[in-house]
């Protein structure tokens, strides 16, 4: 009997002692599960083909204008974001190698919504693509005109000119770009007036101006107007891709409207990627995740990809394997980089 409860007594101390082991672990198992990190991961997103097609529709859609055969790739990359980690989740993507952890307030910053972020994200995307057609065109000598986005309430210009109007010439000088009516103005003496042609409702009128003063006190001349470069002419291009966001593919898309409107192709027939912002100067500008995106671009099957100037020393520090990196600092130095690969020739290099 007393080696019976002797025989009791060591299993129900084994016991106790399993469950003291398995109590941590299960606690472990159901706070890993659940609760959720104050991070964010980011990886390679997904990568669209500017001269492709995507839901049946022409990414890049050109109209109004001979557009010329193209072949090979000119790829946007994008950055995927993933939110509401657990702690399990994240631990196995910051192994993976593939993606990063950054505090979810550099993504979503703290007072804003998620939906207010990916507007902004939206809105920024849009512009990109304005900001891309007026580089091709600028590239292209392709006409462009000045239209008026706003008239401040303050300023010279109030009940004179409106939102709307298109500026055609200041002072008998034509106006085609936004450095136009900026330089003309900021050129003219305080409380000169000027003659400045609009097209308003389809017909050209003179208006008379004085122009002010800058509020700076830097002496320039101010009509208290912000004008805006659009597009003009038979060429419209309408860009197809929905649900991305952010700046970075305004340099990719340029590039897919100069080669449906141009002889020749600027990949080579060859699998390019690449990313970066640019201005309607054909300023190409840096961006974020600039490694994800060279992942993305090259299990995609890239070997040439793109890299604003300013993310060179980023990039070249993790640059997948059989990635070549070009240099990019404006449009004009990214064709001529382009064609400069299909003639054989060297190029820009980030490393």
């Amino acid at each position: 009997m007393a080696s019976m409860t002797s025989t009791l007594g060591r299993v129900n101390r084994r016991i106790v002692t399993l469950l003291a082991a398995l109590v941590p672990i299960l606690v472990l198992g159901v706070v890993g599960s659940v609760v959720t990190v104050p991070f964010v991961a980011l990886g390679p997103g997904p990568t669209f083909n500017t001269l492709g097609e995507v839901e049946g529709k022409q990414v890049v859609d050109v109209e109004g204008a001979e557009v010329k055969p193209t072949s090979g790739n000119l790829n946007m990359t994008t950055v995927s974001v993933r939110d509401k980690l657990n702690i399990f989740e994240a631990i196995g993507l910051w192994i993976d190698g593939q993606h990063g952890l950054v505090p979810r307030a550099e993504v979503y910053p703290p007072g804003q919504s998620r939906d207010e972020v990916d507007k902004s994200n939206q809105q920024q995307f849009k512009d990109s693509e304005d900001s891309a057609e007026l580089a091709a065109f600028n590239y292209l000598k392709l006409p462009t005109a000045v239209e008026l986005a706003n008239v401040a309430d303050d300023g010279p210009a109030k009940d004179l000119l409106k939102k709307g109007d298109e500026i055609v010439s200041i002072d008998g000088k034509a106006v085609a770009t936004t450095k136009d009516v900026v330089s003309a103005v900021s050129s003219t003496k305080p409380g000169t007036p000027v003659h400045i042609v609009v097209r308003r409702d389809s017909a050209d009128q003179t208006v008379e101006v004085t122009v002010g003063a800058r509020p700076d006190d830097s002496g320039k001349g101010y009509l208290g107007v912000t004008p805006n470069e659009i597009s003009k002419g038979p060429v419209k291009v309408d860009f197809n891709l929905g649900e991305i966001g952010g700046p970075s593919a305004g340099l990719m898309f340029t590039l897919a409207v100069i080669d449906k409107l141009t002889t020749g192709d600027l990949s080579g027939g060859k699998f390019v990627a690449g990313t970066g912002t640019i201005d309607p100067d054909g300023k190409v500008g840096p961006i974020g995740g600039i490694q994800y995106k060279m992942i993305a671009a090259r299990e995609a099957g890239a070997v040439t990809f793109m890299v604003p100037a300013a993310n060179c020393n980023e990039a070249a520090q993790r640059t997948p394997e059989g990635l070549r990196l070009v240099k990019v600092e404006n449009l004009s130095g990214a064709v001529q980089a382009l064609q400069d690969i299909n003639a054989g020739k060297d190029v820009p290099s980030c490393s």
